[in-house]
């Protein structure tokens, strides 16, 4: 699975195998306060009850189904598989069920409080069961299953009933991890160079020279650690969670956005931070150092006493201040409390990951520097494909993550940042380079800036609307803003979806469909968001702002791409295809798809005409790739695992499900091993193929330039003689 990139805020519930140290029992001696709301948090609370339904799309009034959607979505943000709560505390809950657009309105937030403390007592008690559960002889001769998908399952009834789902909830969780030890020792003995294998055990154990923790551990630290993340929660996340319940409420993509929430919103637009350049996560109420970010502080500091991975971090100082103890800190504000102005100074308290046993700590001092995200940004390459004829054709490749974009700076202003311009900069190196085609690669690309979006699309139209945007007073067509008149790239285009490109990737990929200048290759259809959303302050900077749908969008031949999304010209599918939980359609409170007219826009080309034929050619490709059948075999291994409800806890049928899914892991294993080697094009099954569709399709096409004044131009030139609106 691809990993997120280092800014993100990563809490883990895997194994950490990592010593309790003295220092830190004295330091959780005492039992943390319950939190209770702030006193302006009404203040907000009363602003969302009047900025939301204003500013929403569906312009509908916080009331009474408002509240019943807001309570089922709270009781699911904390317990998703209503594996925690039992029937008595819905029970309970029940009474706020229609009474939460009511409390919200007079800024009362307590409900949110109430539901986190009973949680985190259930989380308490389920944690004990675990380490009792732990400590019996378990036998896997039982013929019995384990429902591990309760989503839409009932609560448990009693603490009876919550007791057994939980003994075969920890047995499954024994059973997948003995198998997976057998697993690995089969694999090792069968492994001619068993010294490979010596090597690999290790590596796992050389960052902290102990031995391998027990299955019976390995659980118990993984529900420990979940168990210290949700008691470590403060009052702004759990207001962040209660006042996120009421947005999405109207849809699942507004949101109520604390200021910490709003920082990591400007770092992912802005891809840049100011910080000392390292990837944290939560471990034992610690900050630990997970990675080291290259070029940053962190990495080209060259004292002995520097930050290493497995550090962990247990107080901060700014500049010549006292140093502030963040044991037991959510980790979003252990984040933001080290983070800071450029050229500032920072000062760690660390246990050194040299010393698990905590005796020792060192200090850390780091000016913080603006560091750059460049894993999210626009990357590209030449790729060489050799023709029938031995002759070598130039294809250019561009990729984009997300559409990033600068919101308060302008173009040519320090600290700028556009996707556009960063594709364009590709786009002119594959110029220079008179390559014959262009795939731009949009692919697990979860959207951004509409800005950007709109902006890309003019890279490759000369001019015309991009897509239609519906508020809730008036409709309007977003033009590109083509500076130069003229398209950045004139040759034949691919764009390469799958079910996780959305939103503003659906606008560039819908329009260059519609234009008829792209050939659309890859999944069956992307995510399906067709809404867009505006971030607004509340006021004061402590109360945060609101993400809220503002506006929907269409494709300018007057489809939305809410729920249906754009539909491969293509298909090439890859293992998200079919996923039961990818698309738009599957997210809860949801908004339908609808149509409107469409704009008045005249397609550049017309690439249609040449799908049947290219169908046809991929289809007799991948019918003799073998690296294609066993990718397609195991993308249906996947939807067919994802669709399995129950698993058997008996030792010989489960023996046999993950000798089968073990070939599920190697696939997932070489997918990551791949997005690492970004310009070996050759280890994308898929993309290799999107290679040789693009050379049919220059082949079809030929590879002339796009004749820069189309009849679109011209007629569109002719309606602003004539006063017609386009």
């Amino acid at each position: 699975m691809k990993k997120n990139h280092w800014n993100q805020l990563i809490v883990g519930l895997g194994t950490l195998a990592v010593a309790v140290t003295a220092l830190l029992a004295a330091e959780t001696a005492t039992a943390p306060k319950d939190p209770e709301p702030l006193p302006y948090y009404g203040t907000i609370a009363k602003k969302v009850a009047r900025v939301v339904p204003a500013a929403h799309l569906l312009q509908h009034p916080l009331d009474d189904s408002i509240s019943q959607k807001a309570w089922t979505n709270l009781i699911t943000l904390f317990d998703f598989d209503h594996s925690y709560f039992l029937q008595s505390d819905l029970d309970r809950f029940s009474r706020m069920q229609f009474q939460i657009d009511d409390a919200i309105k007079e800024g009362d937030v307590s409900f949110g409080f109430e539901v986190y403390r009973v949680f985190r007592t259930r989380l308490q008690e389920r944690y004990a069961f675990v380490t009792n559960e732990l400590k019996k002889p378990v036998s896997f001769t039982v013929d019995e299953s384990y429902r591990w998908r309760r989503k839409d399952a009932p609560w448990p009834a009693n603490a009876q009933e919550q007791d057994e789902l939980w003994r075969k909830r920890v047995k499954n969780e024994l059973l997948v991890s003995k198998l997976a030890r057998e697993l690995e020792a089969e694999k090792a003995a069968s492994n001619k160079t068993a010294k490979a294998a010596a090597e690999s055990a290790k590596e796992k154990n050389s960052s902290t020279n102990k031995p391998a923790l027990t299955p019976e551990e390995n659980i118990a630290e993984k529900y420990k650690q979940y168990m210290l993340v949700i008691q470590d929660m403060d009052e702004e996340s759990i207001l962040q969670r209660y006042l996120s319940a009421v947005t999405m409420a109207y849809d699942p993509h507004s949101e109520y956005m604390s200021p910490m929430r709003k920082e990591d919103f400007d770092i992912d637009m802005n891809l840049t931070l100011c910080g000392i350049g390292a990837q944290l996560r939560s471990t034992d109420g610690t900050a630990m150092i997970s990675e080291i970010i290259p070029g940053g502080p962190a990495d080209r500091d060259k004292r002995p006493c520097k930050l290493v991975k497995g550090d962990k971090i247990i107080g901060v100082g700014q500049g010549d201040g006292e140093i502030e103890s963040i044991l037991h800190w959510p980790l979003n504000k252990a984040v933001r409390k080290i983070r800071g102005t450029k050229g500032s100074k920072v000062v760690l308290r660390v246990i050194p990951a040299s010393d698990p046993s905590g005796t020792t700590t060192k200090l850390v001092d780091l000016i913080r520097e603006e560091i750059k995200l460049e894993e999210q940004a626009a990357t590209g390459h030449v790729s060489r494909v050799t023709l029938k004829d031995g002759s070598v054709r130039a294809l250019g490749y561009v990729r984009l993550p997300t559409f990033y974009g600068t919101m308060e700076k302008k173009q040519g202003q320090p600290g700028f940042r556009s996707a556009t311009a960063d594709v364009a900069a590709q786009i002119a190196k594959f110029n220079s380079a008179n390559v014959s085609g262009l795939i731009l690669d949009l692919r697990n690309n979860g959207g951004g800036s509409l800005r950007e979006a709109i902006d890309l699309v003019g890279l490759f139209i000369r001019s015309g609307p991009a897509v239609q945007v519906r508020e809730p007073r008036q409709t309007v067509a977003l033009k590109v803003q083509n500076e130069l008149g003229a398209m950045a790239f004139r040759k034949p285009l691919i764009v390469m979806i799958n079910r996780a490109s959305a939103s503003a990737s659906e606008i560039v990929a819908a329009a260059l469909q519609d234009y008829g200048r792209a050939v659309i290759v890859g999944d069956t259809k992307s995510h399906g968001k067709g809404s867009v959303q505006s971030v607004m302050p509340l006021g004061n900077p402590k109360y945060g702002s609101i993400k809220v749908t503002t506006a929907s969008f269409y494709r300018i031949n007057g489809s939305s791409t809410q729920i249906k999304g754009v539909h491969s010209d293509i298909v090439i599918p890859s293992a998200l295809d079919g996923l039961e939980m990818m698309g738009e359609e599957k997210l809860p409170g949801a908004l339908p798809w609808t149509q409107m007219e469409p704009a008045l826009y005249i397609p550049v080309c017309d690439v249609s005409k040449f799908i049947p034929q290219l169908k046809e050619k991929s289809a007799v490709r991948l019918a003799k790739n073998e690296r294609y059948a066993r990718h397609a075999r195991n993308a249906q291994h996947i939807r067919d695992v994802n669709e399995r409800v129950e698993v058997p806890l008996e030792i010989n049928e489960r023996r046999k499900l993950m000798k089968s899914e073990d070939e599920l892991q190697k696939l997932e294993d070489e997918e990551e091993e791949n997005a690492n080697q970004k310009n070996k094009d050759k280890d994308d099954v898929i993309l290799e193929e999107t290679f040789n569709i693009l050379s049919d399709l220059i082949d079809l096409q030929g590879d002339e330039d796009i004749p820069m004044e189309t009849e679109g131009d011209l007629r569109s030139r002719m309606m602003r003689i004539f006063g017609v609106g386009i």
